[in-house]
């Protein structure tokens, strides 16, 4: 078997854990110390994140979508393929390397996205983009950690709190969507969804296209009414 080859790796700030960069011939995987956090052959659920989210947007001419989480390119590049030309997608990333990485190493796996003009980059907390907002995005999208019961950074999980979830519902339009990506199914957080006054829908989406009995990841879609 061809071994892995550790490519980069960077301390995660606030904690005592490392991201790491791995290659295998043609695959690659980042790692939160031994345990994966993503690979580049299974990214189905998260181009299912932009699929659902972004055709559902309100029907603007000009569209600004927020996506907090760059991960390795596949739901920042699925967005761009579901908007229009006239469309401005900023999108989040708190690690600075895992920009550098969807630069260099990861560049082509999602057809360079990060060239695209419609894009730009902020290399930060998504959460500061989305309580400084009010009635801006047409969509939100997060992709951050592993969804309600965070891997990488405690800090995370303020996301998904009720106060966290009513910050996202201010920044939307009227008719926005909130999207968020998970590993695992939370009955409690969908309940929270509704307390913030989303409609809410709960989608299973299969971690590999097309394979019966793999795994699912579960992608909330939760609409900010019309007023």
């Amino acid at each position: 078997m061809v071994p892995w080859i550790l490519l980069d790796k960077v301390s995660i700030p606030g904690s005592n854990k490392e991201l790491r960069l791995y290659q295998r011939d043609a695959e690659y995987s980042i790692k939160i110390n031994a345990d994966e956090l993503m690979n580049s052959r299974v990214h189905n659920s998260e181009d299912a994140l932009a699929r659902l989210a972004c055709p559902r947007s309100t029907q603007k001419k000009e569209k600004h979508v927020l996506i907090g989480g760059l991960g390795m390119g596949f739901t920042l590049r699925a967005a761009l393929n579901n908007l229009s030309a006239r469309t401005h997608v900023t999108v989040a990333e708190l690690m600075p390397a895992v920009v550098q990485w969807n630069r260099s190493f990861l560049a082509s796996l999602a057809g360079n996205p990060l060239t695209d003009k419609r894009v730009t980059v902020y290399e930060g907390d998504v959460a500061d983009k989305i309580s400084t907002a009010r009635d801006l995005y047409d969509a939100i999208l997060l992709d951050v950690d592993n969804g309600p019961q965070g891997l990488t950074q405690k800090g995370n999980d303020g996301f998904y709190t009720l106060t966290g979830l009513k910050r996202s519902y201010a920044a939307l339009r009227s008719g926005g969507v909130l999207a968020i990506w998970s590993a695992d199914p939370d009955a409690t957080f969908a309940k929270r969804l509704h307390k913030a006054q989303f409609d809410v829908e709960e989608t299973r989406v299969r971690t590999h296209k097309g394979r019966k009995g793999d795994g699912a990841s579960v992608v909330w879609i939760a609409i900010k009414k019309g007023l």
